[in-house]
């Protein structure tokens, strides 16, 4: 097994820890499941895609879903920054809605997603085979 497919696992495992782990805490903490249940399965699904892939060696696939985990995440991320920015935009007073949403705090879990994404994208694409570019260089069979 290759040392970026080992890395590309170590990020899908990342991934997948990082939906269980902890992202915004205000009265309770919530995990991606609890911020919205379809969007966490779905990213699961994909972790769980390409953790496989990466066990089976399939490059293409895992390159892939490796992208689409890390653009998943930053979306989540986009989402929930603006939902914490608008979360008490219902109260008419200014000072006491921006009291309120700054009491809503990102937590480590966010670490844990970036990281796990990241790192998948960086093995998926890194160690790729050479290309050969003079037909001469090409070994004889």
């Amino acid at each position: 097994m290759r040392i970026s497919s080992l890395f590309s696992i170590v990020g899908f495992i990342l991934l997948i820890a990082g939906t269980f782990s902890p992202l915004l805490s205000f009265v309770v903490r919530m995990n991606v499941y609890s911020l919205n249940k379809p969007y966490g399965i779905a990213m699961l699904a994909i972790a769980v895609v390409g953790l496989l892939c990466a066990l089976l060696q399939q490059r293409g696939l895992t390159r892939v879903m490796a992208i689409l985990s890390l653009v998943l995440v930053v979306a989540l991320y986009a989402a929930a920054a603006t939902k914490v920015n608008t979360a008490f935009s219902f109260i008419p007073f200014k000072g006491l809605s921006s009291g309120l949403s700054h009491m809503i705090k990102f937590k480590w879990g966010w670490y844990v997603l970036f990281v796990g994404g990241v790192i998948a994208v960086a093995a998926s694409i890194a160690n790729r085979p050479p290309r050969i570019t003079n037909p001469s260089e090409v070994a004889p069979v």
